[in-house]
């Protein structure tokens, strides 16, 4: 299956991440695109990705990718990419269960002169503390002498289709001079926004990490000035409006903070930081403030409803959306989940419709059933949770015909309506 001129590439984990950059590779060289998943692969083979990244023309236009769960087809490669998931348990401490396996995996088809290259989001030292030994233990070869590695973390996000794999320039890295000049070219073969060479893999996992935790902090602030402006009776989005006219300030929107990005890696660099012992203040707060928002939410939402006199107990609340973030059927560490906890928690079985989340997967992971749009009638209050485009497309009069009370509750969590329009149809409107 190998050619003369390019090394056989193989892909270990066909997720958000893998799959694209492998449907990339193939377009010039022969990839074997592996994952333990049975379903998943025969899905693939049948042209379909269920996450969206990538639509049935471009898998079938990569002509020279296997799709395969046998690991028998790892014997020829001589490059291995690493693309699975790192998540955190239910401490916040990093479960490297799926790193593991997979170098273990990994190792057990290694040959000499092989690179591994490992695109997980990982704490600083990982690859060579935790994966290279475990490649070196199973394969019995020696790093750096027998078999090398490189780190390029992926920078994939979920549903954005402007700012694809080949647009986002690719942070690249090699445990010696020579592997990390020939990881580099590896990535420039696809990446048209070009490559950055860091100058060790520590570095090159340090830069993902922290891209991360920058975005977390921000939106950590806005989160907080959005919980102090309510106290105040001052609408956060009328001051961002007002702020955003000065040039030099980001602009970071309130909100949820959920996915295996964001709310993840932080707790990847404070796990380090901690081991070494440091004890890190600011990131930690940020994670905090993010993940009280849910919570936060729901309670202002049940205000707002008490003091549209609507009997909580004998509400009807409907919920759009349950995925992590807008168009994306990704359920994975969604805030959601904890925005229906604190409704429940007060009595209310809210009705859920989000059509990009699988029904199936909401039950088995969350015990959650989705309702059919139908089923958003006669509503107390109306949460848009998620602003899929097909909610986008709802109006604020189709929205009200929903309800039944003569003042319900709008909770427009990512502002997508206009208040003074919402308020006056006689909604009680929310916004963070």
């Amino acid at each position: 299956m190998s050619t003369k001129s390019k090394k056989l590439l193989s892909v270990v984990g066909l997720g958000y991440v893998g799959l694209p950059l492998a449907v990339e590779f193939a377009k010039n060289r022969e990839v074997v695109a592996f994952d333990i998943n049975t379903d998943r692969v025969k899905q693939l083979k049948g042209f379909n990705d269920e996450t969206g990244e990538c639509s049935d023309k471009e898998i079938k236009a990569a002509k020279k990718i296997k799709f395969t769960n046998n690991d028998a087809d790892l014997d020829e490669p001589e490059i291995y990419i690493v693309t699975v998931p790192t998540p955190i348990d239910k401490s916040n401490n990093p479960d490297l269960n799926a790193i593991k396996s997979a170098s273990s995996l990994v190792g057990s088809h290694l040959k000499k002169g092989n690179i591994v290259i490992f695109e997980s989001t990982v704490f600083p030292g990982l690859t060579e503390e935790v994966c290279v030994p475990i490649l070196e233990s199973i394969s019995g070869l020696k790093f750096n002498l027998d078999f090398f590695c490189g780190y390029s973390p992926e920078r994939i996000n979920p549903g954005d289709k402007v700012n694809t794999l080949t647009k986002i320039t690719k942070i690249t890295s090699g445990s010696n001079p020579e592997t990390a000049l020939e990881v580099d070219a590896l990535y420039a073969e696809i990446i048209t926004a070009g490559t950055h060479l860091a100058s060790s893999i520590r570095v090159a996992e340090s830069a993902k990490v922290i891209e991360n935790c920058q975005r977390d902090l921000n939106i950590a602030f806005v989160n907080e000035l959005s919980k102090i402006f309510q106290l105040m009776n001052i609408d956060t989005k009328e001051v961002l409006e007002a702020s955003e006219t000065k040039w030099n300030f980001l602009p970071f929107k309130p909100g949820m903070v959920g996915g295996h990005c964001i709310g993840v890696d932080p707790f990847y660099l404070t796990y380090k930081a901690e081991e070494l012992g440091y004890n890190p203040e600011i990131i930690l707060a940020g994670r905090r403030i993010n993940d009280s928002m849910a919570k936060h939410a729901g309670i202002s939402i049940i205000q707002k409803m008490s003091k549209s006199n609507i009997k909580i107990s004998d509400s009807r609340l409907g919920i759009l959306g349950f995925t992590f973030k807008e168009n994306c059927p990704d359920i994975r560490n969604t805030k959601v989940i904890d925005l229906i906890n604190e409704f429940q928690d007060w009595g209310i079985n809210p009705i859920i419709v989000d059509p990009w989340a699988n029904s199936d997967e909401t039950n088995q992971i969350y015990d959650i059933n989705l309702s059919d749009s139908k089923e958003l009638v006669d509503l107390d209050a109306i949460v848009v949770a998620v602003p899929h485009n097909e909610f986008n497309k709802f109006r604020l009069e189709e929205l009200r015909e929903k309800c039944r009370v003569s003042n319900p509750v709008l909770a427009d969590l990512k502002g997508i309506y206009k208040k003074d329009d919402a308020e006056s149809l006689g909604f009680n409107y929310f916004r963070l």
